[in-house]
């Protein structure tokens, strides 16, 4: 097989170009065994599997710098690049990294795994290289769903400007483009890369400045005449008037055709953009049909595409969609925001069911924001649902549009602390430390599936700016409560009484607590046990009443404990005088978390019930 024989990019230069469609077949055939086996990206990855092979046989990594936007279409590019024997443990625990890395390989130029940042890195690389006066590339892989995000539109802007040896290979696998047109679109582009077009335009150029009195006005109308014929063959006049040279569209399954190309550009100066077209899924039946579906899948039959039985147990992020439903059924002020997450946050039933008052902003969490925001200004009920990790880039937008002016605002933040495979990049656990601190939020988790029903409707019609954080994954099978009511703001819960201690826990936090409390009970250790439900504002009354029963209280937190919430308790302690309390906060520590399965990292990192347990009993000491 070829592709065992290819360990590096050097490797592969050594086929001979009629090679690689046998190449590219096997690169499929291995990422269908194995991400079935795995799970991980599918659709996208099958997308890219020549547009990749291409990119390194043509271009010299490391060298050549190749950034991939996202990261979900780059499988090819690790396996590629000396990762084939390891791929089997890529998202798995202490593993490779689903996403380019760059402590992993010299070969992924740049760390990414939120959409939008290529172009910005692929810049700063390009510019760096003119300053250090080298002539390699900077490559910068985008999807036209990245493309969506406004940064990716700000380093367009600013390259065009600046003029550096970038080239942006936009991967179109959405946009439909007719056949007559397309064809030719590509006939053009391919000569127009061409050495020879190339040299003779600067010699005409050249030619027609030289010429006395009518020579510039010959040349602007020469290239007004380029700019026509370009525009009305090709969809690239946005790129163009950003100061681009822009080519395409390409087959981006064609590797005699990208092969041409990609050699014609490597001879080229200034900021390219290549506009090539692929299928998600390719050469897969059932991704092609349902690229969707097959976006990010866990384990699955390749014969069937079946993937494991749904669990009996609903998802929280299924409860959260079955609830808006529900509120929205009876309150036509209701309005559903996602960025590019319909069926990741659980709204695909609302937009079905009311496709008037659900907005998909594409990938761009900060508009988002202040599009709710807008909403919210006209007496509307906005809930805006974007997976926590995804919030952090919209902090300015909660703080200065939302929070600032006061507007009832509901920020579902779904995949609340640790994911599980995909990592450091996705974890949601800073949420609580980067909100609790802007005033007027009210920031609360849900300890299980029939909280988060009645702390969604408390959000919607608080009136106030809200943060609702849950976790990923399924609930505990709770019986839910059949009519909602609205909790009263900033009250916890006291579930256990304790003489010893007390567990304040919040969110996916407080099962655990429960569990650990009857284990200590064996040990003869009496701990009480608080569902905090709100990180702010504080239950200050019960916190401070069972930290002077106990004088012990140990916080339990799914988040960042530096300005997490134990770092709140602590100061409630200290401005009511009771620093002789004393405290023992559990949490994440000062680090980043890689992936593994979400058990295995809440026992790494000691909040699962057998940590809270160990932690007790040290305390106690």
């Amino acid at each position: 097989m070829l592709l065992e024989t290819i360990n590096s990019p050097a490797d592969l230069k050594k086929l001979q170009p009629e090679q690689l469609p046998e190449l590219a077949a096997e690169v499929r055939k291995f990422l269908l065994e194995t991400v079935s086996a795995t799970g991980g990206h599918l659709g996208s990855n099958l997308g890219t599997v020549e547009l990749s092979i291409a990119l390194h046989y043509c271009f010299d990594s490391p060298s050549d710098k190749i950034i991939w936007d996202v990261g979900h279409q780059a499988y090819t590019h690790k396996i590629l690049t000396g990762r084939r024997d390891r791929f089997h443990t890529q998202r798995q625990y202490k593993g490779i990294s689903g996403f380019p890395k760059r402590c992993e390989s010299e070969h992924d130029a740049f760390g990414v795994g939120h959409s939008s940042t290529s172009i910005s890195a692929g810049l700063g690389m390009a510019a760096a290289a003119s300053l250090d006066g080298k002539r390699n590339h900077s490559i910068a892989v985008i999807g036209d769903g990245s493309l969506t995000g406004g940064m990716a539109f700000e380093a367009l802007n600013q390259a065009g400007h600046l003029k550096k040896n970038l080239i942006v290979i936009l991967n179109d696998n959405e946009m439909s483009i007719s056949k007559n047109v397309g064809a030719f679109s590509t006939f053009i582009s391919r000569k127009m890369t061409g050495r020879y077009y190339r040299d003779l335009k600067k010699e005409i150029q050249v030619l027609l400045k030289n010429i006395p009195a009518f020579g510039t006005d010959i040349l602007q109308f020469a290239r007004r005449a380029e700019n026509s014929l370009k525009g009305f063959l090709t969809p690239g006049a946005l790129f163009e008037a950003l100061g681009f040279d822009y080519l395409g569209p390409l087959d981006g399954h064609d590797l005699h055709q990208l092969v041409d190309v990609f050699n014609n550009i490597n001879q080229l100066d200034g900021p390219l953009l290549v506009h090539v077209m692929t299928t998600k899924g390719k050469g897969y039946k059932p991704a092609e049909e349902t690229p969707a579906k097959y976006h990010g899948v866990g384990p699955f039959d390749v014969a069937t595409g079946k993937g494991a039985a749904k669990p009996a147990v609903k998802s929280y992020t299924e409860l959260f969609g079955e609830t808006i439903l529900q509120l929205a059924e009876e309150d036509p002020k209701i309005i559903a925001i996602t960025a590019a997450m319909p069926d990741g946050t659980g709204l695909n039933p609302f937009s079905q069911r009311f496709p008037d008052r659900f907005f998909d902003v594409g990938i761009a969490e900060q508009h988002a924001m202040t599009f709710a925001a807008g909403f919210a200004a006209e007496g509307f009920r906005p809930v805006v649902a974007i997976y926590s990790t995804f919030v952090q880039r919209a902090y300015d937008q909660v703080f200065h549009d939302i929070c600032l002016q006061n507007l009832p605002v509901t920020i579902a933040m779904d995949r609340a602390g640790l994911v599980g495979d995909d990592g450091p990049t996705h974890h949601g656990v800073f949420d609580l430390s980067y909100l609790r601190h802007l005033p007027g939020i009210t920031v609360m988790a849900p300890k299980d599936e029939n909280e988060l029903r009645h702390m969604l409707k408390t959000a919607v019609y608080s009136g106030l700016p809200i943060a609702l954080r849950y976790p990923r994954g399924a609930g505990y099978g709770v019986p839910l409560d059949r009519e909602l009511k609205c909790l009263e703001m900033g009250k916890g819960e006291q579930l256990l009484d304790g003489d010893d201690l007390t567990i304040v826990a919040v969110g996916a936090t407080v099962y655990p607590a429960l569990q650990a409390a009857e284990m200590l009970k064996v040990r003869g250790i009496s701990a009480g046990v608080v569902n905090a439900r709100f990180v702010k504002p504080l239950d200050t009354g019960l916190l401070l009443s069972v930290a002077r029963r106990t004088g012990r209280i140990i916080t339990v937190e799914e988040n960042a404990l530096q300005g997490g919430f134990g770092s709140a308790v602590l100061e409630l302690l200290y401005d009511n005088n009771l620093q002789d309390v004393k405290v023992r906060r559990l949490g994440l520590p000062d680090r980043y978390i890689e992936q593994g399965s979400q058990a295995q990292l809440r026992k790494d990192v000691g909040i699962d019930a057998e940590g809270i347990t160990a932690a007790a009993v040290e305390f106690m000491k």
